[in-house]
């Protein structure tokens, strides 16, 4: 990334909206946003995920499903953030799973870059089935987006779901059912 250029660019932006950037309390935001942009975007380098550790377990484990993976993204349409939770739900193949802190860093791998909120949950689910090729993959965000909150319509009561399901988790049945009744269960903190 272009800190240089992203700083500039800031200053440039403080001055058309009619602020003056060099005094005190504005003189160093433009590195502060360069160097902001670099972590909420740091994906972006990345064009698969590429942090899985995969194991072969003994037994068949069934249903692996992590809940309420929080996220912040930034809105591609207004550069404004949305935020979050991911759960992800999967039915591995050939008793083939992935380590479990690997999913809150498939969820950041998603997140930390321009983005809309059904392009991230189909990222997550296109990348969990290369790493692992499961039996099938379910995917769901529920997701706050500042655009809608502090501009436009100004709501902050509104909330966002989008889901993806693929394999045994795409047509109705068990699998589908495991992982719904599961989403509506309360989660209780350890």
């Amino acid at each position: 990334m272009d800190t240089h250029q992203m700083e500039t660019a800031v200053h440039a932006l403080l001055t058309a909206v009619g602020e003056t950037p060099d005094r005190a309390g504005l003189k160093e935001t433009p590195a502060r946003v360069a160097r902001m942009y670099q972590e909420v975007f740091s994906a972006l380098a990345q064009p698969t995920f590429n942090d899985a550790k995969v194991f072969t377990v003994d037994a068949d484990p069934g249903l692996v499903m992590i809940q309420q993976i929080p996220f912040y993204s930034m809105c591609e349409h207004h550069l404004l953030p949305f935020f979050g939770h991911v759960t992800i739900g999967y039915l591995p193949a050939d008793r083939r799973i992935m380590g479990l802190s690997k999913f809150a860093r498939l969820v950041d791998w998603a997140a930390r870059r321009p983005n809309v909120q059904e392009a991230m949950t189909s990222r997550i689910v296109t990348e969990l089935t290369r790493v692992l090729a499961p039996q099938g993959v379910a995917v769901t965000v529920t997701a706050r987006h500042l655009c809608m909150e502090m501009r436009g319509i100004n709501r902050g009561d509104l909330f966002t779901y989008t889901s993806q399901y693929t394999g045994v988790f795409a047509e109705a049945g068990t699998m589908r059912s495991d992982f719904d009744q599961a989403l509506r269960q309360p989660h209780d903190r350890l």
